[in-house]
């Protein structure tokens, strides 16, 4: 499979050209960039400049966006206010949300890229009729504004009750938008199970986030190193594999201290999934 990396791993950190240098020298060729102020400020014309530039001379692929989760440059940390959900049911704070994200699409006109993951509701969201139409219509808006930038938004399954693959495939069929998906690993371990979930998303999954947890808090562990992660990925990879052509193996991973040397241990993870 193609190896894909997503640079949530250094989200407390300012992204750099000189980070990408390195990721680019240990073999990966495709990143998934994650979209938080305080690692790649959108707003900051310099530096998507300089990305732009950098990415302009360089082999390595942008594969795609993580839509911004918050508009501050602390990770959320500022108050409920920074959050940008575009399933909110105020209009307002709805249209405030894709407008931020419209920043982040804008990054497509100076690099290109194909793909913006995107969540459906905050992570603590639960089910509700209306969340699922201040989404589409959210959706519906955000769809058009990308595809004029080359771009396919693609929605993720995260641990709220708009998004689970059931919830995905009902809100696919009851809005009828032409959506793919994210799939994420450590989330469907959270929820269904990885192998139902996948079942159901499969045809329609873009993209990958690969990590593991213990089934319970969404610590984005390192596969078949750290400590505490409990997904089979002897059943799981080999599942991932038979559809390698709609997706590269893309690592979404949380910095730890147990890993100070991660450039060293990414090719390892990626050894040993690639053993099963």
């Amino acid at each position: 499979m193609n190896h894909a990396i997503s640079t949530h791993y250094f989200i407390n950190h300012r992204l750099t050209t000189a980070a990408l240098d390195k990721l680019q020298g240990i073999g990966i060729t495709t990143v998934e960039i994650f979209c938080a102020r305080q690692h790649l400020d959108y707003h900051n014309h310099a530096q998507i400049d300089e990305l732009a530039h950098w990415f302009r001379d360089s082999e390595l692929k942008l594969h795609s966006l993580h839509s911004p989760m918050y508009n501050d440059d602390a990770n959320g940390r500022s108050g409920p206010q920074a959050i940008v959900n575009i399933a909110d049911r105020v209009k307002a704070k709805r249209i405030a949300a894709c407008d931020e994200i419209k920043r982040a699409l804008e990054i497509a006109e100076q690099v290109p890229f194909r793909y913006l993951v995107q969540h459906l509701g905050a992570p603590r969201d639960d089910y509700d009729d209306a969340k699922f139409d201040a989404g589409f219509a959210s959706l519906d808006e955000l769809r058009l504004f990308a595809k004029h930038r080359g771009v396919e938004i693609l929605l993720e399954n995260i641990p709220n009750g708009l998004s689970s693959a059931e919830k995905l495939l009902l809100f696919q069929q009851q809005t009828h938008l032409d959506v793919g998906f994210c799939f994420d690993t450590g989330h469907a371990h959270i929820m269904g199970g990885v192998e139902q979930e996948f079942e159901l998303m499969k045809d329609r999954i873009r993209s990958l986030h690969v990590h593991d947890n213990d089934g319970v808090k969404d610590s984005h562990l390192f596969p078949t190193l750290a400590a505490g992660g409990s997904i089979a990925w002897d059943k799981v990879m080999p599942m991932l594999r038979a559809r390698q052509h709609q997706y590269p193996l893309l690592l979404e991973l949380k910095e730890s201290p147990d890993f100070p040397q991660p450039l060293d241990t990414f090719p390892k993870i990626f050894k040993n999934l690639e053993s099963f």
